[in-house]
């Protein structure tokens, strides 16, 4: 089977079903053995400055053992049938995409506030950051829930799949684990400055191209939607860089400026308030119909990446 229908049929299957919980999910497993690893590595430490080089194995384990597993468990499974082979990598590429998980998540937030229950809203939005919730209000709900998807784009939709496109699913769980990595142990705090330097770095690097990509799709698609595509370039050119992160400010600056609404201001992490740039102007009070907006520019960006990909792996032959 080519790898554009392989694909084509992964991202229909994401969209389609998600990710069953009865069905052992490959991000649950690297996250019990990033967890298990790290006292393993702490002992191995004598110090700070050797804490930072072993920091090194997180990323070489995981990355290149998730990619690995997938490669031997492919390769195996095609000297017993081909089908199961094929198969086989469509569900792991699948895997490595979240629009449906995405989509569905921040809607709960959307359908808890258009009922007025803040309170659950809140627990919500919980489910999908890692900023405190418990005493948000309505608009700073909004702004965490379109924030989430907004970043999300880059991580959870288009760049597994451009890395599936490279090399299957081998490069798309490597991405994933990588990206795991990051999420877990790539912090800029006293606990991990140390060991997780480098997973977060190896998580910038993988994301530099995705990024890019999806700020010139959200630009073309809130043009095909009627938003504002001016804007959201605008804004882009001007506040991206002011996120922490070389990565995510780009499709939250492009989303914030499509959508007329500005994202970023104080949030507490753990009841320590941190400030982050404003990305975008005021144009519009955020509102909870902003967080369906976003969501169908996702999807419009999903939808028109794996198009164009399944097309051109497909005239290349493969």
């Amino acid at each position: 089977m080519m790898l554009s229908l392989k694909l084509l049929l992964a991202y229909l299957v994401d969209r389609g079903i998600g990710d069953p919980r009865f069905i052992p999910h490959p991000v649950v497993i690297m996250g019990n053995i990033i967890r298990r690893m790290e006292p393993f590595l702490r002992r191995m430490a004598s110090s700070e400055k050797a804490l930072r080089r072993i920091g090194l194995l997180y990323p070489l384990c995981l990355v290149g053992g998730s990619g690995g597993i997938a490669w031997g468990l492919i390769t195996g499974l095609k000297m017993i049938h081909p089908w199961l082979s094929e198969l086989l990598e469509i569900w792991l590429i699948s895997t490595t995409i979240a629009s449906k998980g995405l989509a569905d998540a921040a809607m709960e937030v959307y359908d808890k506030l258009r009922e007025g229950n803040l309170r659950h809203a809140r627990a919500s939005l919980s489910m999908i950051v890692g900023r405190d919730t418990e005493h948000l209000e309505e608009k700073e709900v909004v702004r965490g829930a379109v924030e989430t998807v907004a970043e999300n784009i880059v991580d959870a939709i288009i760049s597994p799949l451009f890395y599936a496109a490279v090399g299957g699913a081998p490069f798309a769980l490597a991405y994933r684990a990588a990206n795991t990595l990051d999420s877990m142990v790539g912090y800029k705090n006293e606990r991990y400055q140390n060991l997780g330097w480098a997973s977060a770095r190896l998580d910038d690097v993988l994301n530099i191209i995705p990024a890019r990509i999806t700020g010139i799709l959200i630009v073309l698609l809130s043009f095909v939607y009627r938003l504002d595509a001016v804007g959201a370039w605008r804004t882009m050119w001007r506040d991206a860089g002011k996120h922490p992160s070389p990565n995510s400010g780009i499709p939250e600056a492009g989303v914030a400026g499509a959508l007329g609404i500005r994202l970023g201001g104080f949030n507490r992490y753990q009841g320590v308030e941190s400030f982050r740039a404003y990305l975008g102007e005021p144009l519009h009070p955020l509102r909870p119909s902003h967080i369906v907006e976003t969501v169908h520019l996702m999807y419009g960006v999903a939808n028109f990446f794996i198009l164009f990909l399944s097309s051109t792996l497909f005239l290349l032959g493969r």
